[in-house]
Parts: structure tokens; sequence; C-alpha cells
């Protein structure tokens, strides 16, 4: 009875090491961008506030409707989840090699935690701020389109679910980056690109052969789409199809971010 009570404390003191551990990272990263919410949150509503302008106001009406829609009411789920991709990404990616260039991380590496739950607190935090500036941005985009919800369900789980495969993104740039040079390079030449060519101002039904097929190899399409059926009802990828690929995705990443983690990629010298 005595060694059943002891496994037992022994457990619950490990379990409440492990959320003590999970909290005071995902509170760390809380702390670190609505700090500087200046930097951090109110420039991604700024930004998109431009594009409803530039893409919404005066382009848009010369385009004319699009699936049912104004072009102004087509293109703002994707300007949304534009600016959720990108902040979810740069917060992870700067917050984990800021650890790295400041030499604290090997505090936190050391704690008797798991790897995986390093992970999930970055994770965790990149998360967040994907909601918080997906929030601010979707109350902008309602002063330039009369906005609804289709589905409340599936518009948060592709939220959440498109914020973690992202932070999982930045993690990995983390992971790599040796210098500040170098979390900047996927951003530019790789996340912008694909998020411009996901179906964020166009239908791909607009593109032709073989662009349009050429497009169904850009994932950031299926979260787009996702999401658009989520706020509009339409989507043109279905929608048990972009599940998969994101999901999918996610699965990928996390087992490779842990990877890295466990060799320690990028955090010995």
């Amino acid at each position: 009875m005595t060694e059943h009570v002891t496994y037992g404390s022994l457990e619950r003191t490990r379990r409440q090491r492990y959320l003590t551990a999970f909290t005071t990272i995902v509170i760390k990263e809380l702390n670190r961008f609505l700090r500087i919410w200046v930097q951090t949150i109110l420039p991604p509503a700024i930004t998109m506030s431009l594009y409803f302008v530039i893409f919404g106001n005066l382009i848009g009406p010369r385009i004319g409707p699009m699936a049912g829609f104004s072009y102004m009411e087509y293109i703002a789920p994707g300007i949304i989840m534009m600016a959720i991709i990108t902040n979810a990404y740069s917060n992870v990616v700067s917050s984990f090699f800021g650890a790295k260039f400041q030499h604290h991380i090997e505090e936190i590496l050391v704690a008797p935690v798991p790897h995986a739950l390093i992970l999930a607190g970055y994770v965790c935090g990149g998360v967040c701020r994907g909601v918080i500036v997906g929030a601010l941005v979707t109350v902008v985009a309602t002063f330039f389109a009369d906005l609804g919800i289709h589905s409340y369900a599936i518009t948060l789980a592709v939220v959440i679910l498109t914020s973690t495969l992202f932070s999982l993104g930045g993690f990995i740039n983390a992971m790599y980056a040796r210098k500040f040079d170098d979390i900047s390079i996927v951003p530019t030449f790789v996340l912008t690109p694909l998020t411009y060519l996901g179906g964020v101002f166009y239908s791909i039904e607009l593109l032709g052969e073989p662009w349009r097929q050429l497009s169904l190899l850009n994932p950031i399409l299926y979260m787009v789409n996702a999401f658009r059926y989520g706020i509009l009802g339409v989507s043109d990828i279905g929608l048990p199809q972009a599940f998969a690929v994101i999901l999918g995705f996610i699965v990928l990443l996390s087992m490779f971010s842990l990877h890295l983690l466990n060799r320690g990629v990028g955090l010995r010298s």
C-alpha cells in the first residue's frame, strides 16, 4: 500500500511539474508579444486594412462578384487567414531563435520535462497570437464587408489548426537559423509567395491548365479555402480534403520538430 501511494504521489508530482512547465512557457510567450502589442498586434490590423482599401474598394468594383459574393467579401477570409499565418509563424521563429541567441534556451532544455512539452508550449504561444490577430483583423474586416459566419466550428477549427501548423513551421526555421537574417529567409522567399498564390485574391476556378493543377500543390490553398467555407460557405476545395492536408502537415511537422529538438540541431555549438 505504501509503495502504491508513493508511486501515485510521484505521478501527481510529475504531472503537476509538467503542467507548471507548460503554463510557464505559454504565459511567457503571451507576455512577450502582448507587452509590445504596438509592434506585434497593431501592425497586422493596419496592413490588412490597406489590403481591404486597395483590393476591395479600388480594384474590387472593376472585378465584380466572385462565387456569388462581392469581391470584398470573397477576399476577406483570405486576408484574415494571411494575417493568422504570418503572425503564428513569426511569433515562434522570433521567440525560439531569441532564446537560442541569448543562450537561455539551455535552461529550458535541461529541465526535467519532455521535449514534446517544450514544443507544445511554444506552439501554443504562436496559436494564441494567431487567434488574437485573426480576431482583430476580422473586426477590421467587418468595417469593409458584410461578413457572417457560415460555421463557427469549422472557422475556429481552421484557425487553430492553421496557427498550429505555421507555429511548427516557425519552430523548425528557428532550429536551423544561425543568425537573425536566417529567420526572414523562409517568410520572404517561401511563405509570402505561397500565400499570395494560395487563392487569397482569386478563385482557382479562374485558372487554366496547368496552373490550376499546380495550385493544388500549394498547402496554403487548402487552409484559405477551408476558412472561406467557414465564413462564406463556399470553397474551391472539398472540406474533407482540406482538413486531411492540414492535419497531415501538422503530424509531419510535429514529428520533424521533435526529431530536431531531440537531436539538438542548431542548439549545440
